[in-house]
């Protein structure tokens, strides 16, 4: 995650102040100190910096706390309001026009990933908000834009409206509009020029796109590896074009993240969606008051139940459930559950948004082996019906087999099969176990 070191450091100091049963004006100071420290290092503006600082401060030594009967967990609450306030306070939604189709321009500098941006923007819009996209390749100036954008269409298979590069962006525009009234899309992205720096002939474009298309949305584009140079652009162009949104790229990067902190303090213009990755569905919502849970080490619950939401067929996790109980639960329910995990993400950025998940030792440098997950699929699929039924009856020549067509080892069939045992008998246990005593019980391998 993109706030690897300021989460560290920040969790190291609240960790200092958590179990103070007493918080003196002085260790305010000392907590702040630091604080400061690591918002600089993380590249957050300065001018941010000094405002929050003086806020938590005013807060920490005030009456809410200094009265509290847990002052330590009143201050981080503290902490977490104001950066949850400075990231913007709450999730802000895309617009949606009375007047169909709503339109979205698209602006950024070159390189900070616009075009495939808004593709999944328009992938996120069909797949969350059920709506009807139009993509528009108004990029006419950098070679292939155009064709990018078509190649991202039919990989999403989402139509993209062009007039090849001999046409003006405001002409295109301004086609693909009418187009899109015609044809009743809902949204209409349209994926402008960027430069490699701010010029007036880029921005001059862009307002004669404005006036033309009345755009609901202008999202400007940010690469968040780019720190205190993405709030800069952002100024610029909300200054010029008056912004109503940002989208972060590459915040799954190796970034200080400085910039997410920033930008909503400097332009006042929400951050609306992050990227966390170059897949085509990695493209979410920012929730800051989440984004500040995952800073501080308070976990992520309710973007990672989303996730499981929109990945999880629930027949079939009922059907799922009730073979647990049962116990019936073969290596095909296992096989299946496998693929259900896989579509949440990465298992290393999952566990990552788990309450605690900070303080389990070791857990960043944590790489999790998908090599090992595609093992143990490629072993199942290799066995037959009646094996994968009743694993019992697979004995030495058919576990060489099942090994020689999975290419592995009879030692990871071996170990495949022990570790489904076992699983099986916790599954026993859970279901005959009496209620309270649930509650405290841990799976040995967790």
């Amino acid at each position: 995650m993109a706030f690897e070191g300021l989460a560290d450091r920040l969790q190291h100091v609240m960790n200092k102040i958590r179990g103070k049963g007493k918080v003196t004006e002085a260790d305010v100071k000392e907590m702040m100190r630091e604080v400061r420290l690591a918002l600089l290092e993380a590249d957050v503006n300065f001018k941010v910096v000094k405002d929050f600082v003086k806020k938590v401060s005013e807060r920490a030594v005030g009456q809410e706390v200094m009265k509290s009967l847990t002052p330590g967990q009143q201050v981080i609450k503290v902490v977490k309001e104001e950066l949850t306030e400075l990231m913007g306070g709450e999730n802000s939604k895309i617009a949606v026009s009375n007047r169909p189709p709503t339109v979205v321009m698209m602006v950024g500098l070159q390189g900070a990933g616009k075009t495939t941006t808004t593709g999944k923007l328009a992938n996120l819009l069909r797949k969350k908000h059920n709506r009807k996209p139009l993509l528009v390749a108004a990029d006419i100036y950098r070679p292939a834009a155009i064709k990018q954008l078509e190649t991202l269409g039919k990989q999403l298979n989402i139509p993209v409206f062009s007039l090849g590069d001999q046409v003006s962006p405001v002409e295109i525009a301004k086609q693909a509009i009418a187009k899109a009234k015609e044809e009743h899309y809902d949204y209409v992205l349209i994926d402008t020029a960027g430069r490699l720096h701010i010029d007036e002939a880029l921005m001059d474009e862009l307002k004669q796109i404005k006036e033309v298309t009345k755009p609901d949305e202008i999202f400007l584009v940010v690469d968040a590896m780019t720190g205190q140079d993405a709030v800069n652009v952002a100024q610029s162009f909300n200054e010029q074009l008056g912004l109503t949104g940002v989208i972060l790229t590459k915040l799954d990067g190796d970034t200080r993240g400085g910039a997410a902190l920033s930008i909503k303090a400097v332009t006042n213009t929400p951050i609306k969606f992050v990227g966390m990755g170059e897949k085509l569905d990695a493209l979410e919502p920012f929730h800051p008051e989440r984004m500040a849970s995952r800073i501080l080490g308070m976990g992520d619950v309710l973007t990672l139940i989303e996730k499981a939401q929109a990945a999880v067929d629930e027949e079939k996790a009922k059907e799922l459930e009730q073979k647990m109980r049962t116990a019936s639960f073969t290596l095909d329910d296992f096989l299946e559950q496998l693929g259900q995990v896989r579509k949440l993400g990465p298992l290393d950025e999952l566990l990552k948004m788990l309450p605690g998940a900070n303080k389990v030792k070791g857990l960043n440098n944590l790489q999790i082996d998908e090599k090992q997950i595609s093992r143990v699929e490629a072993i199942i699929r290799s066995m037959t019906k009646e094996e994968k039924m009743n694993p019992d009856i697979i004995n030495s020549s058919r576990k060489k087999r099942i090994a020689k067509g999975s290419g592995t080892t009879v030692q990871d069939v071996n170990r495949l099969l022990k570790q489904f045992d076992e699983m099986k008998k916790m599954m026993k246990m859970m279901t005959t176990m009496p209620k309270g005593k649930k509650k405290g019980f841990r799976f040995p391998f967790m």
